[in-house]
C-alpha cells in the first residue's frame, strides 16, 4: 500500500493497469507521464520492489507491466475487510499512531 501512496506512483500504476498485458515501454510511459527518466525510474522501482509491476527486456526496450495477480490479491484483501467492523460500531484492532 505504501508504494501506491504517492499520487505519482498511483498514476503510473493506473496507466500500466489500463495498458493491459502488453504493458508499456519505459519510453512510452515516460511520454505519458511527462517526467524525467531518472524520476520515472525511481517511481517504477518503488512499484517493482513489492511486486506490483514487472519489467522485461525485449531487445533494447524495457517493458513495464502491471502484475494483475498481485493487484487482484490486494483488491480481494480490501474487499474481504470491507465493513468487517460495521456491526460492532467500532474498531476491533487497536491502531497505533
Amino acid at each position: 500500500m505504501e508504494s501506491l501512496g504517492s499520487p505519482t506512483r498511483l498514476r503510473i500504476y493506473r496507466t500500466l493497469v489500463r495498458a493491459g498485458q502488453t504493458g508499456l515501454s519505459v519510453g512510452t510511459l515516460q511520454d505519458c507521464m511527462g517526467m524525467a527518466a531518472s524520476t520515472l525510474s525511481h517511481h517504477i522501482r518503488r512499484l517493482v520492489d513489492p511486486g506490483l509491476v514487472s519489467q522485461e527486456r525485449v531487445a533494447t526496450t524495457l517493458i513495464c507491466r502491471a502484475e494483475y495477480p498481485v493487484m487482484r490479491a490486494l483488491i480481494g484483501y480490501l474487499a474481504d475487510e470491507c465493513c468487517a467492523d460495521e456491526a460492532s460500531a467500532g474498531c476491533q484492532t487497536k491502531i497505533s499512531a
